[in-house]
């Protein structure tokens, strides 16, 4: 049986996670690049945030300190 990371570790895959998207962001997302105002890959990133963010939601024992 495999053990889910405790709070810590979440929190920081959660932070690094945040700091990937907001780099992202600022290169490709909303309002940047060629085609009609950037929506395409800014709303591409934003899914693919939602999706890891649940997954690391999801799958982290809360309760376990590490």
């Amino acid at each position: 049986m495999r053990d889910r990371p405790g709070c810590l570790l979440g929190l920081l895959q959660l932070f690094l996670l945040d700091q990937l998207f907001d780099w992202l962001q600022s290169r490709f997302g909303f309002g940047q690049g060629c085609s009609c105002s950037g929506l395409g890959c800014g709303f591409l990133l934003l899914l693919l945030f939602l999706t890891l963010a649940c997954q690391i939601i999801a799958q982290t024992n809360w309760l376990r300190l590490f």
